[in-house]
């Protein structure tokens, strides 16, 4: 096979690659627009429940737990798939300084995604690696898992920290404490002289709102990972398709290049032969 036969081959190969990747990068984008139009509805139902939890506190103040959570928790969230650049790196870079705090020396660790799972498999705290979700139609599937999983657990004994990506920067490591509940709102002014009307006991109320909290705020994070990860991605693969540009640039100069130096070695080929008296092509 001659050289240029091997050059045209992999700028074949090479084309074909950037094909694929350009067909990654198109399906994030995808992805980061259809997050953005459920997350700001999802964000508006975290602040309503917030909201109503923050009216009845003003009132109940008793109905926050006093006792010392007996259990720290980390639940990391990180990726399904790969392409993201050093998406997972940051949240073990976080992980490993919350770990170093005296909380974190018994803490358990949750993981939510295969490719960061993968790299905790050993780690002596991992309690559990769950499928993360690689589209916005599998993130009910892993909100119920996670569920399944806290459910099992005593809220009271448990303190319970996400780590994740925000959306604003690449480097945005949010570490957000989820349990115990509203802990935000321990210090909080009445703004209403009379309490909310209600119909049902404050403490019943105060488990339900609770409960709805945790879904819609693990709800909220795994939306705001998920956009985080295909913007982490978005980039990673247009490095990537600068990087194939670049090549299939170079090979074709090399091509080009070498079909040349072929069309005058044929020249001077023709020449020498015209110029051979000897040469039968001379004699006629």
């Amino acid at each position: 096979m001659s050289r240029q036969q091997e050059l045209k081959n992999h700028r074949k190969q090479l084309t074909e690659t950037r094909q694929i990747i350009g067909a990654m990068q198109s399906l994030s984008f995808i992805e980061v627009h259809r997050l953005r139009q459920v997350l700001d509805l999802q964000r508006q139902i975290t602040k309503g429940l917030v909201r109503a939890a923050k009216d009845l506190l003003c009132f109940n103040p008793n109905l926050l737990p006093k006792i010392e959570p007996l259990k720290q928790l980390f639940l990391v969230v990180g990726s399904e798939r790969g392409f993201c650049g050093d998406f997972n790196d940051q949240l073990l870079k976080k992980l490993q300084q919350c770990l170093t705090d005296p909380t974190g020396k018994d803490a358990g660790i949750l993981v939510c995604g295969r490719k960061i799972g993968n790299r905790l498999e050993n780690h002596p705290q991992l309690l559990k690696v769950l499928d993360g979700a690689a589209v916005l139609d599998e993130i009910d599937t892993t909100l119920m898992h996670l569920i399944e999983i806290f459910t099992k657990m005593k809220d009271g004994m448990l303190a319970l920290t996400v780590i994740y990506h925000g959306e604003r920067r690449k480097s945005d490591i949010i570490q957000h404490q989820l349990l115990p509940p509203f802990e935000i709102l321990e210090d909080i002014q009445q703004e209403f002289a009379f309490p909310p009307q209600i119909n049902l006991r404050p403490v019943q109320l105060f488990t339900e709102l609770l409960e709805q909290y945790l879904f819609t705020a693990l709800n909220e994070i795994l939306y705001v990972s998920l956009m985080a990860e295909n913007q982490h991605r978005i980039q990673h693969l247009a490095g990537a398709i600068r990087h194939l540009d670049h090549r299939l640039e170079s090979l074709r100069q090399k091509q080009n290049q070498l079909r040349q130096e072929e069309i005058i070695e044929e020249i001077e080929v023709i020449l020498l032969n015209s110029a051979d008296p000897s040469s039968p092509s001379s004699g006629r």
